[in-house]
């Protein structure tokens, strides 16, 4: 295999707790920016529209769209992984068939997503009980977002491309740009021509294509080996079955979730378009501190991915120690800023005070667990880093898509009300937590190849 040299590659050389920070804060501030398009669409259609149109774009809509992109984005941790692996090791030719076969993957999927997305969106609107008075907005609003997941997808396979190879900036720069460009054209669309939720759907449309082209043009300009020829962009079959042997269960880890958060979305639904609109901002609300515990996760994966491939196990091992540590110190920072922050917070969606009220009851149920939830990031994807991304996918599939379903299923006609359904969200993180404790210590103890790496050995 022909190989390539690398210098100053700080992931597999430099100080680990440095190199965490040095490629967590761009993946923070980067991911704070992505969610920034829904969040925008949110407020303002919140403001200038109304609570209809707030439950519109971010409750029954926000778990669909999340469903498709998340099971995506798992995916595309595979050929994360993979080019990590690659890049690490120094092998500059199959770097590029990882890259090019990436891509071709984001298009076909795209192209796959747009079409369900579109001629499903009525259907499983109606099947999660969308309220009827946001039933026709909220459809709207998928049917235009989805026709933009072809950009979708390019940006988020081209950034991982180059976190895998340690560049966490110039997707943050990309995110930032397209963020403006979003809240730019949702205020011009929504309160200057007054196209509702239609007008919002379209600006983040617009946004995501810039994203999708900055990223495709850094890859296509650059001279390392993760150049990006369009002429080249094919499925490598090889390549592409490593990509799914990682990605798969990956993506329908992320489908589990996505797909138990339906049901409780559906729940919510249930309970009337206030609750609804409290969900659908405590939902942006409390994102900070998933985009804190998702950049930890994109971190470690790419530092043991990148040490892993350079067989450099000692990283490894106290990479994941250092990680654990950092993860959970500012989790509990953030716990209590949003524990106790969250009257202030709501009043940035909504002046309506029983919307306010019902959604700091739902913060005040979810906040004091989240620390759980460091556990199950982790861990997750410091497994995927090695190369093993089945058994994070079973133990999720249990600990949360089961559980929050058998919950719901046996406790909510027991205790029919809102309580009842949020609190399946800290029960399932605290049993997945302790699934994910007692088997990364098995196998980092008892697997052969984990024996030799010693993470955690005493």
């Amino acid at each position: 295999m022909k190989q390539m040299h690398v210098d100053n590659n700080g992931i597999i050389e430099g100080i680990i707790w440095k190199q965490l920070l040095i490629f967590f804060f761009p993946m923070l501030f980067g991911t704070f920016f992505q969610q920034m398009y829904n969040t925008a669409d949110a407020i303002i259609v919140g403001r200038y529209v109304g609570k209809e149109a707030l439950s519109a774009v971010g409750g029954p809509t926000g778990a669909i769209i999340n469903m498709f992109v998340n099971f995506f984005v798992g995916l595309s941790t595979g050929a994360t992984v993979i080019i990590s692996q690659y890049y690490g090791g120094k092998n500059e030719e199959d770097v590029s068939k990882s890259v090019h076969t990436s891509i071709a993957l984001a298009i076909i999927g795209g192209i796959v997503i747009t079409i369900a997305g579109v001629v499903s969106a009525p259907v499983v609107l109606k099947l999660m009980g969308t309220p009827d008075e946001i039933m026709s907005e909220s459809l709207i609003y998928l049917k235009i977002y989805f026709i933009g997941m072809i950009p979708i997808f390019l940006y988020n396979m081209g950034a991982g491309i180059l976190r895998a190879v340690g560049d966490s900036k110039r997707p943050l720069y990309y995110l930032i740009a397209s963020s403006f460009i979003n809240i730019a054209l949702v205020l011009l669309f929504v309160v200057v021509f007054n196209l509702g939720v239609g007008g919002a759907a379209v600006g983040t449309v617009i946004a995501h294509v810039s994203s999708a082209i900055f990223v495709y043009l850094s890859l296509k300009k650059t001279n390392q080996c993760y150049r990006l020829n369009r002429k080249l962009i094919r499925l490598d079959m090889e390549i592409f079955n490593k990509i799914m042997q990682i990605g798969l269960p990956a993506g329908f880890q992320s489908l589990m979730y996505s797909i138990s958060n339906i049901i409780i979305q559906a729940n919510i639904n249930s309970f009337g378009t206030d609750t609804v609109a409290a969900w659908t901002a405590y939902s942006k609300i409390d994102g900070i501190y998933w985009l804190i515990m998702a950049s930890f996760g994109v971190s470690i994966t790419t530092f043991v991915g990148q040490n892993y491939g350079a067989k450099k196990y000692d990283r490894v091992k106290n990479g994941i120690k250092i990680c654990l540590f950092m993860t959970l110190s500012l989790s509990a920072l953030m716990s209590l800023i949003l524990y106790f922050g969250s009257n202030s917070f709501y009043s940035f969606f909504t002046d309506d005070m029983n919307v306010i009220i019902i959604g700091v009851e739902m913060v005040h149920i979810m906040v004091p667990a989240y620390f759980t939830y460091v556990f199950i990031e982790i861990y997750s994807g410091a497994l995927r880093g090695m190369g093993n991304a089945l058994m994070p996918m079973v133990l999720t599939g249990i600990g949360v898509c089961a559980f929050r379903i058998l919950w719901i299923f046996k406790m909510l006609p027991v205790w029919h009300n809102m309580k009842t359904v949020v609190m399946s969200y800290p029960l399932s993180w605290i049993v997945t937590a302790a699934f994910f404790i007692i088997y990364f210590k098995y196998y980092t103890r008892k697997n052969k190849l984990c024996d030799n790496i010693q993470i955690f050995a005493e």
